[in-house]
């Protein structure tokens, strides 16, 4: 009898494991995983979650406070406990084959050795910016990317925001006419010269709560300082890339991209007797001129480019309501350029959307690989310049400095075992 009266029982079936009432099925969503998600990170995570086919399913870091912030965040929203809390990365990449796809969003030391990680893994690669430490780690990153199929997307998600679109389209479909010179912005902060020194040393917190040596990662030993966790790595040659790539690593691609430039680096580098690198001037092979500008003397606001033509010029950052243009009748274009942007890529307004999408689709981003290691090598390069305090040839093609074993030293950086690629 109890038999029977199991077999006449009505199943029940949750509608989001059938796919019912809008929630897409389990076979249809993107198994979702995280490596080092702290505060930026988790404004990711935030963007993330809403998507209704992704699950997000475990959390890496050596840091046991942010671990258990990500696995609330995530049971909060799936109303389980089902998220699994890893602090081993090597262990997390070897047991998790269910996962698809990750968001790194480490310091700036990790991104690139992670991403390599990830993708040898068989993981598809959000990462934060800026995504490598080097010019020789991003190229490494492109190789991984083509060797492995893998789909990566960069952090600059304002290549996906209407306001930068609008201008960077502005410029690459000719409305301005041939463009001439374009803006970059750098953080208005810190110097290009960085620190070498290190901070006094603490005593090292329990590993549980946080794993030292894995946090240092691919940099040279250092002594724990509590600052560092807290974010004071900032400013430091060993973990940063100045005040030029905590900024250009945005604004350099969204330059790029406004010129077609995507696919190179500028070649000339011209080097300013500041400490910043306000003012330098980058030329590109066809004589085209991208110039850092530390201040928002060309736009108001942070991250912005600027593009400017023989038939005028536009600009754009954060916070704005609309982009700046030197003719007000060119705003009149906006919804048709974005409207024509969308129609020519297939590109949403929304940069996680344009990963995901991405993902099942298996095209290339639209801040792909290459398009970080291109933009990021113009980062590198222009640090290498206000370093030596001269002027710089650069060879987009090899990636070095033409007779210059100075320059090229600086391509590299040793890395610490275990943690190399």
């Amino acid at each position: 009898m109890a038999a029977a009266g199991a077999v006449a029982a009505p199943l029940v079936v949750p509608a989001r494991a059938l796919g019912l009432d809008g929630n897409v099925p389990p076979s249809e969503r993107i198994i979702m995983g995280g490596l080092g998600v702290g505060n930026r990170g988790f404004h990711d995570l935030n963007w993330m979650l809403p998507e209704p086919d992704i699950q997000w399913v475990a959390i890496c870091d050596i840091k046991k406070s942010s671990r258990e912030r990500v696995k609330k965040a995530v049971d909060d929203k799936y109303g389980n406990s089902d998220c699994k809390m890893y602090s081993n990365v090597t262990e997390f990449l070897a047991t998790r084959p269910d996962i698809d796809a990750l968001l790194i969003a480490t310091g700036d030391r990790w991104h690139a050795l992670m991403a390599i990680l990830a993708m040898r893994a068989g993981k598809d690669v959000y990462s934060e910016k800026p995504s490598c430490m080097t010019i020789a780690e991003g190229k490494a990153v492109l190789e991984t990317q083509k060797r492995y199929g893998r789909v990566y997307q960069t952090g600059t998600q304002r290549l996906s925001e209407a306001n930068h679109v609008f201008c960077i389209e502005m410029a690459r479909s000719g409305r301005l006419g041939p463009v001439h010179t374009a803006y970059a912005h750098i953080a208005p902060w810190d110097s290009a010269e960085m620190r070498t020194d290190w901070l006094p040393e603490q005593p090292l917190p329990p590993k549980e709560e946080l794993d030292w040596d894995a946090w240092l990662g691919p940099c040279p030993w250092r002594p724990y300082n509590k600052a560092y966790v807290d974010g004071a790595w900032r400013g430091h040659f060993d973990f940063h890339t100045s005040c030029i790539g905590e900024w250009a690593a945005h604004t350099f691609a969204q330059a790029q991209a406004g010129l077609d430039m995507l696919h190179t680096s500028p070649v000339e580098y011209e080097y300013v007797k500041n400490d910043s690198g306000d003012g330098m001037v980058t030329r590109f092979a066809n004589g085209v001129k991208m110039i850092l500008s530390r201040f928002d003397k060309h736009w108001h606001g942070s991250c912005g480019e600027r593009f400017d033509g023989p038939e005028g010029w536009c600009a754009a950052a954060d916070g704005y309501g609309q982009p700046d243009v030197s003719n007000p009748k060119m705003l009149a274009e906006f919804k048709k350029v974005i409207g024509d942007y969308q129609a020519r890529t297939g590109r949403p307004m929304s940069h996680v959307r344009d990963f995901f999408n991405c993902v099942k689709s298996r095209r290339l981003t639209v801040a792909n690989a290459e398009v970080m290691y291109r933009s990021m090598a113009t980062v590198h390069a222009a640090n290498i310049c206000m370093w030596l305090k001269r002027d710089l040839k650069f060879d987009p093609v090899t990636g070095t400095f033409p007779n210059d074993p100075e320059a090229n030293r600086f391509v590299s950086r040793a890395m610490r075992e275990p943690y190399v690629y």
